[in-house]
């Protein structure tokens, strides 16, 4: 939802629950409604939905690569420390 479509809906609903004699001062009144919110609005630190949506996509590539290279550097130290453990005969002969 927008956020011009979010106040054009709270504009109507607040001159839906008006009293008929101060809807006579509607175009003026809206016009205060809708620079009073878009005031408060623009004060938030507001994104669109789709802004917020490829975000969370890019924030989902980035985790599955983070993850990715967790795995990598998991299998990495393994290997390592599997050589650590198991040295090869000719550096046993080496170090004796």
């Amino acid at each position: 939802m927008s956020i011009s479509h979010t106040i054009e809906e709270l504009s109507q609903r607040i001159e839906q629950a008006m009293p008929e004699s101060l809807r006579e001062g509607k175009q003026e009144f809206e016009k205060a409604v809708r620079q009073a919110v878009s005031n408060g609005f623009s004060r938030m630190d507001l994104v669109t939905r789709e802004e917020f949506d490829v975000q969370t996509q890019v924030l989902a590539r980035t985790r599955a690569k983070l993850e990715a290279l967790e795995q990598r550097v998991s299998d990495l130290e393994r290997r390592l420390d599997g050589r650590r453990s198991h040295p090869d005969s000719e550096q046993g002969d080496i170090a004796s």
